[in-house]
C-alpha cells in the first residue's frame, strides 16, 4: 500500500490537524506495516498557485522558464496522487474553508485526462479506486444541526472535490471546537485521536 500524507496547517507542532493526520497515518501503518509513505507539507513548501502563466503553458503551449519551473513541481504533485492508494489530508478550517495552500494543491491535482475526464455523458472521475482520509480541525462547532453548520466549507469542499474525481471512500477524523476553551480543545483532540485509532483497512 502507498500512502500520501498531506499537511496544510501553518501552526507547526501546535497544529491539531497535523496531530490527527499523523495519528491516521500511524494507524494505517499499524494495519499495513509494509506501507510506503510519501509526505508533502504544502504550508512549509507551497505548491505554485494556479496562474495565467501556468494556464498558458498547459493549454496554449507557452512554456516560459517560469512555467517550466512550476510545471516540474506540479507534475510531481500529480504523480504522487496518481501513485497513492490512500491519501491522508490534514486540514484546519480557516475562515470557514480550507487553507489557501491546500487549495493550490487541489488545483494541481484536478487535471483533465489525469484525474477526471469529460465526455458527452458529462464529467467522470478517474480516482475511484483511491481512499481519502480527512484529518480535520476546527476552532468552532460546525457539525450538522449546529447553528453554524451552513458556514462549513472545509470538509464539504474536500468531499465535493474528491467526489468529482471519483473517490467514494472518504473517511473523516475530526477535532471540533478547539478554540472554544482549553478543556474543549483537549476533549476534541482526544476524540479525534480515538477516531483515528479506529480506522479500518480499506
Amino acid at each position: 500500500m502507498k500512502i500520501l500524507h498531506i499537511d496544510s496547517s501553518i501552526n507547526g507542532e501546535q497544529s491539531f490537524s497535523r496531530t490527527l493526520s499523523a495519528a491516521a497515518v500511524a494507524r494505517l501503518r499499524e494495519l499495513a506495516p509494509q506501507a510506503l509513505v510519501t509526505y508533502r507539507d504544502v504550508a512549509a513548501n507551497p505548491v505554485p498557485q494556479f496562474s495565467g502563466n501556468i494556464a498558458a503553458g498547459i493549454f496554449q503551449g507557452q512554456q516560459t522558464p517560469e512555467f517550466q519551473r512550476d510545471a516540474k513541481v506540479l507534475s510531481s504533485v500529480l504523480e504522487e496522487v496518481l501513485a497513492a492508494d490512500v491519501i491522508v489530508i490534514g486540514t484546519p478550517m480557516y475562515n470557514f474553508g480550507i487553507p489557501s495552500q491546500l487549495k493550490s494543491w487541489l488545483d494541481a491535482i484536478t487535471m483533465p485526462g489525469k484525474t477526471f475526464s469529460y465526455s458527452q455523458a458529462g464529467a467522470q472521475g478517474l480516482l475511484g479506486e483511491k481512499r481519502v482520509i480527512i484529518a480535520s480541525s476546527r476552532g468552532g462547532i460546525y457539525e450538522p444541526g449546529s447553528p453554524t453548520a451552513t458556514w462549513e466549507h472545509q470538509e464539504s469542499h474536500l468531499r465535493s472535490l474528491f467526489g468529482f474525481l471519483g473517490v467514494t471512500q472518504i473517511d473523516v477524523v475530526r477535532a471540533e471546537g478547539v478554540r472554544v476553551s482549553p478543556e474543549q480543545a483537549e476533549k476534541s483532540l482526544q476524540s479525534g485521536l480515538q477516531q483515528a485509532a479506529q480506522l479500518q483497512a480499506a
